[in-house]
């Protein structure tokens, strides 16, 4: 029990005193309600433009693709289907449902993977230059 409480104190106490510390800087642009800025060193950017935004944009790819593959591509929302398909024929409508509800959740996650490429691409253009 006094360790929960000296976790909430310790919390509270970090939370607003981070607060004070942010509140504290000025700022020259108008900030959006709720908006935090964040300023990376040009190691952190380097480290970005480098290594973490080939790699996910390579893997944004890749996860689109094999989502927006046919049947016979493994892991694919139209493989999920026909897998559905099957346990329907071979009367398991609960599998079946299953399956069918995970092919549409793997498919809805084509537009968030969009995002994400989009995002990594508008910063790579605009700090890490033209690659």
């Amino acid at each position: 029990m006094n360790r929960l409480v000296l976790g909430s104190v310790v919390s509270v106490g970090l939370m607003l005193g981070g607060a004070a510390t942010a509140s504290a800087q000025e700022s020259t642009e108008p900030a959006e309600p709720g908006s935090v800025t964040i300023t990376l060193s040009p190691e952190q950017v380097a480290n970005l433009c480098e290594k973490r935004l080939p790699r996910i944009e390579k893997r944004t790819t890749r996860l689109v693709e094999k989502i927006n593959g046919d049947a016979s591509v493994r892991g694919s929302a139209e493989w999920l289907r026909a897998r559905a398909a099957k346990e329907r024929d071979a009367g398991r409508e609960t599998t079946a449902q299953t399956l069918e509800e995970r092919a549409d959740r793997r498919a809805g996650h084509v537009d968030k993977l969009n995002e994400i490429k989009q995002w990594a691409t508008d910063f790579q253009t605009e700090h890490c230059g033209a690659k």
